[in-house]
């Protein structure tokens, strides 16, 4: 069974159109930047069938913010948090005691997709018509596979997103009937930020 993982594992990374997909994270053997197991399953076996990802981006305890990025649903103990960017939707798996959390993203239901990046780490911003999905990324992973792999999502958006069975929290792409946009800004600490303004204002800011 994990040769056969391992071998399906090759296969698919050799199919990726970056170096980010690797065997090794996509049969469980290590993450990116460790080498214990991120999950308790490997990440390969998440996907369905032919499904095959693009790109892989990897965390360590930082995990995924639902609605706010300081309020994780992060990983315990040595366990890590893989992100799988597939042709239909970006998979994060986060490796738990018992099952690892999974929360699926389809690119239909994503409204707008933005990448912040900080000294201590970097960070994939998906937004649906409900809830706002922070996906923190490892500082050492290189930029240029970050923006790539936004960029990949953006092409398979809908030009109008649906929204995801259980997005109970609201996180509004339209203020007073008219569209609003993020703004960037970098703390003391050198870790970038993101407040949307309406004439000037911050509003709905998803910092806690």
């Amino acid at each position: 069974m994990i040769e056969d993982v391992t071998e399906r594992a090759e296969t698919v990374a050799e199919m990726a159109p970056g170096s980010s997909v690797t065997t090794e994270v996509l049969a469980g053997h290590e993450s990116r930047f460790s080498g214990s197991p991120p999950l308790n399953n490997p990440p390969l076996t998440y996907l369905d069938g032919a499904e095959a990802p693009a790109y892989l981006l990897t965390n360590g305890k930082r995990g995924i913010g639902r609605g706010t990025k300081r309020k994780t649903d992060s990983p315990v103990g040595d366990r890590r948090t893989v992100i799988l960017v597939t042709g239909r939707r970006t998979l994060c798996l986060i490796g738990k005691d018992g099952d690892d959390e999974v929360i699926e993203i389809p690119h239909e239901a994503v409204a707008d997709v933005t990448t912040k990046s900080g000294f201590r780490a970097h960070r994939l911003a998906l937004r649906t018509p409900r809830k706002m999905y922070h996906c923190w990324v490892h500082r050492k992973t290189d930029k240029a596979t970050l923006n790539a792999a936004a960029e990949f999502i953006e092409n398979h958006q809908q030009d109008s997103p649906d929204a995801i069975d259980g997005d109970d929290t609201a996180n509004r792409v339209m203020y007073r009937g008219r569209p609003v946009a993020p703004q960037d800004t970098t703390n003391e600490n050198g870790d970038s930020d993101q407040t949307t303004y309406y004439r000037g204002q911050p509003i709905d800011d998803d910092s806690d």
